[in-house]
């Protein structure tokens, strides 16, 4: 489990959330999707966790994977990439409603940890609550390091979307 979790507070969990990263260089872009990305809310805290595991990206191609999974995220080294923070602003989670958010954390890729604010909503709709955001994560603030010869086909910062429906914890 990713937190503990109280019997008494409102707690959500998902285990298919969805997270996209998009490359773009004027040479190419670099898309690729993650289903496979887990989360959980504790309701009376705010405190969020979120894991996603890195070899859990899908690229159009073979190869784009294979390259992102060995070179620069040395994913059998670092296989997770986490988020833990609190969501700064109050939450009625038990009325529907659509809260503009920001979440001050901890994010950890490829072993780095960088204390973040980041943006998002949180959408509470029949006692479910879905978390959206898009940011960016600069690969030189984790130590990833981009090869000389292809540095021009992948950015130096990464725009992150992460997508989840989660479920109240019964």
């Amino acid at each position: 489990m990713l937190v503990q979790l109280s019997a008494s507070a409102q707690n959500y969990m998902a285990k298919s959330v969805k997270v996209r990263l998009f490359s773009s260089t004027p040479v190419e872009d670099i898309r690729a999707v993650n289903v496979n990305a887990a989360a959980v809310l504790v309701g009376k805290t705010r405190e969020i966790v979120v894991q996603v595991p890195i070899k859990g990206f899908e690229f159009d191609r073979k190869l784009m994977q294979e390259h992102f999974n060995e070179n620069y995220m040395e994913s059998d080294k670092y296989p997770l990439a986490k988020f833990k923070g609190t969501i700064d602003q109050q939450i009625d989670f038990s009325k529907d409603g659509v809260y503009d958010v920001k979440v001050t954390g901890v994010l950890t890729v490829h072993g780095v940890d960088q204390a973040r604010s980041i943006p998002g909503k949180v959408i509470v709709s029949a006692g479910a609550v879905q978390i959206l955001t898009d940011f960016k994560v600069a690969c030189a603030d984790h130590r990833i390091k981009i090869p000389t010869l292809i540095i021009t086909k992948v950015a130096e910062v990464i725009n992150i979307k992460l997508d989840g429906q989660l479920s109240l914890v019964k």
